[in-house]
């Protein structure tokens, strides 16, 4: 069965921070669904301007982490800021944290595990302005193109995505392996 990847976005993501994982993970394989508290299309945001539109697959209201194998949260500073303040949103970065399942989250999105208290004692990575942040909620920050602890995945910036993306890659074909033994 192929394993599904929530991508939990809003208005003002990072374009390239949705965009590139979305399709190396969709090109390894993987079923993306774009979930937002908006319906219809949320737009990115690139160099400074509003980008392109990205269709939303799956209103937030209706999903559900039991239905997928893992969480991307992409960056940008406004997405971030904007379903830190969404409790269902919340509510869902820790139902991925108590299943276990992979959470990939870059640049500012680490805000939205900060928010879900899931941070304490873990290392993790960001953009440089939201270290502080980390380093106050108990994460052990380093600065490196990507840091995995546990089943948490970080990285700083759009230079990253393709070891953040490899990264969660590894992580799931883990999971698979996992349970293909489990099934035999």
């Amino acid at each position: 069965m192929t394993q599904r990847i929530m991508i939990l976005s809003t208005n003002g993501f990072e374009q390239s921070e949705l965009e590139e994982p979305k399709r190396r993970l969709e090109e390894a394989g993987y079923e993306t669904v774009v979930v937002s508290p908006e319906s219809g299309e949320i737009r990115g945001f690139s160099s400074g301007k509003w980008g392109d539109a990205v269709t939303v697959d799956l209103a937030l209201e209706e999903a559900k982490a039991a239905d997928f194998d893992a969480l991307v949260l992409p960056g940008g500073q406004i997405n971030p800021d904007i379903l830190r303040m969404n409790e269902k949103a919340i509510a869902l970065v820790r139902d991925f944290d108590a299943a276990g399942k992979p959470i990939a989250a870059i640049c500012h999105a680490p805000w939205l595990l900060i928010e879900a208290g899931i941070v304490e004692g873990m290392t993790v990575t960001s953009w440089p302005s939201v270290r502080t942040d980390l380093r106050n909620a108990g994460g052990n920050v380093v600065d490196k193109e990507v840091a995995v602890d546990g089943n948490l995945i970080t990285s700083r910036n759009p230079d990253d995505i393709p070891a953040f993306t490899d990264a969660l890659i590894a992580q799931l074909r883990e999971m698979a392996d996992a349970g293909e033994m489990a099934d035999a």
